[in-house]
This record gives C-alpha cells, structure tokens and sequence, in this order.
C-alpha cells in the first residue's frame, strides 16, 4: 500500500550496505544522525527500538522546550535491502501515520540509499520540508560511516 503523497531523498554511501542499514536500527547511531545535537538543536530524551516485524519504536526528543515523541512500528525488517516503518509525530496535530520506505542497493565502492516518506493527502505541503529533513539526515550519516570524511 502506497500513500498518495510522496518525499524522496537519496545518498552514495562508501561502505557496505549492512553498515547504512544496520545504522537506521541501532539508537546509538540514530542519536547522531537522525535526532540530537549534531543533527539539530535539540536534546535527545529516549530513543527505544524494538527492531523487527511488528516492533514499535519510540524516539523522543526535546526542542524549545517542547517534547516530540516519533513513533511507529517496523512493518518491514529485510537486511540489508529494504526496511519499511510507519511514522508519526503524536504532539503534532496532522499525526496521521506515514510511511518511511529505505531500500539500499549496493554499487561499485558501497551502497545507495532511497528514502521514500509515504504520506497521506493533504500532507503535499509538508513535502519539502520532509526531502530537507531526510536529506540533512542522510548527508550527516554519509559523514559519520565515510572515513575520509572524518578527521
């Protein structure tokens, strides 16, 4: 099932796949790259993962004093092709859940990643916002995996 409303962001990794993949499942790596304060200025409240078919995760973070609480649920865990989970924001009025689709695919020097968030109609002006978002995120773990980027 496909949502009408779609965001895309793509990066050129220069390790294997596992390591891109495995990086969206391990909070350590997600505190770095997808929330706290290399990514944005927020601080980091919990990040809970629960990483297979049917797990929930919760990613909560604080911002100007407001806290965001990120949560959904693994709807699809193949290692390292494809991971799909649904997302949503619950103190954010338009929570209706989307869906966040990454498939990796190897190349020559490492791997490419697609991003897809999948969301419902009437989400058309949150589109680039969201290809912004995904994208700051993926350029920052391109950074953190790249070893001739770091140092």
């Amino acid at each position: 099932m496909k949502l009408p409303v779609t965001a895309t962001a793509e990066g050129l990794f220069s390790v294997p796949a596992e390591r891109v993949f495995d990086a969206f499942l391990d909070t350590k790596m997600i505190g770095r790259f997808m929330f706290g304060p290399e990514i944005r200025e927020e601080e980091i409240v919990s990040l809970e993962n629960e990483p297979w078919v049917g797990g929930k995760y919760s990613y909560v973070v604080r911002r100007q004093g407001k806290t965001f609480s990120h949560t959904g649920e693994f709807v699809e865990v193949d290692r390292p092709n494809r991971l799909v989970f649904t997302w949503g924001v619950k103190e954010e009025a338009a929570s209706d859940q989307s869906r966040i689709v990454i498939e990796i695919a190897p190349v020559i020097e490492g791997c490419e990643l697609t991003l897809t968030h999948e969301m419902p109609r009437g989400q058309e002006d949150f589109v680039e916002k969201s290809k912004e978002a995904w994208g700051r995120m993926i350029d920052k773990l391109t950074e953190i995996l790249d070893p001739q980027l770091q140092g």
